[in-house]
């Protein structure tokens, strides 16, 4: 275990207002203290390269009442982008608007070409605007425009060096933008782009020419927090604004009635919510549609403003999530045999792992288990037609985007198309070339690492004494949230007797804890851990809050458990 460094000029740049117990937490994140300011005011100002033409073509798409069609993505930043898309359009007296979401396996990813002939077909927009997508849509973009359908791209992954030929794109990672944050997810770009437009149209009197009450966006701040959780992006203070101020309209119930049914669903109190239950309870309810089908069931979910409707949409969405756990089940059982057979001792690199069976839909998760794992990028592929499509999960010390455009520079061919981010990215390639990647992937990351595979150490916040280990300290921590990728939720570490264990739910440690220091004894909980052979143990914990049945107490939240 490692403890992080403390910034000590920082620690001493604290007021009183802080709470002593969170100085060193914050100041080992590099936080300033302006920089924990949550409030709306505090957002930064959208300024986005090809804001003014995206505003403009906007404008003359309102005024003249063109038939308006968003384009999303099949995951929740997607859905809930495009529902940010549609209310936000509609609050400002559109009266054609419409959504449409590839499925993953008739359409591909994005603004292709066979999505934009089924919405010639089905919607014959005027204007297509893209949401989560649309950055790497060369194809889908030319075949609108040759049709006379104006394109508004939303995204934030990653460009290259040429763009689509769109009217206007906004990203905060075009080259040139001068947007201060690059971690807006999909949905937060989407936000950006309908609230600079409600500040146009405001300033040109738009909404008092044509009697139409001045839209209240704050409305939507709740699908922007459960979007910018579930595609855990870096949470700087611009992202933990916007997820904060959607929780707390979650909490008083402002919010989507689909939003209420998800956590109705998943047993989830609205009054206690935190960021991880949208990431952990919402978000994979919601994308299961998404992997399994077709996600617009989750947008309708979204969208409907009638709560019976949105809990028999959620009914639905909950089948679909026990479907995709049954197989992922199936799929890491069979990933992991495969591991298991290879000669992982000698330290690879990346894993890349493939059969037939598997769905192309689940295999991202499964990249991802294996590499929390294994702590290597793991890239899991699916068949899908002739071709094998790819997910990649990836480590700190690895970005992924950038390694398969090396990958892709190095051997022209092998990689029929790729995107994505840093920890995470999305790839076709011919079944016939599985092998051959695999080499050049495996080899690239070696090549990256200089041959040295990188050392996983669990990063903690240090010990703390006994009197520290308390509800009160919990729910400070509770209150400094939201945590998430970027500004980590605090992991404390101890030495402590184990007093009693007991698995529950066949597969999770339930004990009793006592700091070797100090007389109390702890509620735990170790979550896919087996029982220790030993009474002395060395664990890293979070306190976390346990509510049951009216009663609020401590419990320890274990991270990793080892015997002394």
């Amino acid at each position: 275990m490692l403890t992080r460094e403390i910034d000590s000029t920082l620690l001493a740049s604290y007021s009183d207002d802080i709470p002593s117990f969170l100085k060193k937490i914050y100041a080992a994140r590099g936080v300033s203290e302006s920089q924990l300011s949550l409030g709306l005011a505090n957002l930064l100002t959208p300024k986005f390269d090809q804001l003014d033409q995206a505003l403009a073509l906007l404008e003359s798409a309102l005024v003249e009442q063109k038939r308006i069609l968003i384009v999303g993505d099949f995951d929740c930043d997607g859905a809930t982008a495009s529902v940010v898309a549609v209310k936000s359009l509609r609050m400002m007296g559109v009266k054609y608007v419409d959504f449409l979401v590839p499925n993953r396996f008739e359409h591909g990813y994005g603004l292709s070409p066979e999505i934009v002939t089924l919405a010639i077909k089905e919607k014959q927009p005027d204007l297509i605007i893209t949401v989560d997508n649309g950055i790497s849509s060369f194809d889908g973009a030319k075949l609108a425009k040759e049709n006379n359908i104006q394109v508004i791209i939303t995204d934030h992954h990653l460009t290259s060096d040429t763009l689509p030929e769109a009217d206007a794109i906004i990203n905060p990672n075009l080259k040139d933008c001068e947007f201060l944050s690059k971690n807006l997810a999909g949905v937060g770009v989407c936000f950006y782009l309908f609230s600079a437009l409600k500040t146009h149209l405001n300033k040109i009197q738009y909404f008092a020419s044509n009697n139409i009450t001045l839209p209240d966006l704050r409305t939507v701040l709740d699908l922007v927090a459960l979007g910018t959780v579930a595609d855990v992006v870096k949470l700087d203070q611009n992202n933990r604004i916007l997820i904060d101020q959607g929780i707390k309209r979650i909490q008083q119930k402002l919010c989507s009635p689909g939003i209420l049914a998800l956590l109705e669903i998943a047993n989830r109190p609205v009054q206690s919510l935190q960021a991880s239950d949208l990431g952990f309870a919402v978000g994979p309810r919601l994308n299961a549609a998404g992997r399994l089908s077709d996600i617009s069931r989750g947008i309708k979910c979204l969208l409907t403003d009638d709560i019976n409707d949105a809990r028999r949409y959620a009914q639905e969405l909950e089948a679909f999530n026990q479907k995709r756990k049954e197989e992922q089940a199936r799929i890491q059982d069979q990933a992991q045999a495969i591991v298991d057979e290879q000669d992982v001792s000698e330290g690879k690199f990346a894993l890349s792992l493939f059969d037939p069976s598997w769905h192309e839909g689940i295999v991202g998760i499964v990249a991802g288990k294996l590499k929390e794992d294994y702590h290597c990028p793991v890239a899991v592929f699916a068949k899908s037609g002739e071709f094998l499509k790819g997910s990649i999960r990836s480590i700190p010390s690895v970005h992924i985007k950038d390694l398969l455009d090396l990958v892709d520079r190095e051997n022209p061919g092998l990689i029929l198309k790729f995107g994505g981010h840093a920890m995470a990215a999305g790839l076709s390639i011919k079944a016939e070339n599985f092998w051959s990647f695999k080499c050049a992937f495996n080899d690239a990351i070696k090549r990256h690492l200089n041959n040295e595979i990188p050392k996983v150490e669990l990063l903690t916040d240090g010990q703390l004494e006994a009197f520290d280990i308390s509800l009160n300290n919990a729910e400070i921590l509770k209150a400094a949230g939201p945590w998430g990728q970027g500004f980590e939720e605090p992991i404390f570490f101890g030495e402590f007797e184990i007093i009693d264990q007991k698995v529950v739910g066949k597969k999770h440690l339930k004990c009793r804890l006592k700091l070797n220091s100090d007389s109390q004894v702890h509620n735990a909980i170790a979550f896919f851990q087996a029982p220790l052979e030993t009474t002395q143990a060395k664990a890293a914990y979070k306190l976390s809050i346990n509510t049951w049945r009216g009663n609020t107490s401590l419990q320890l939240m274990v991270e990793q458990i080892n015997p002394l």
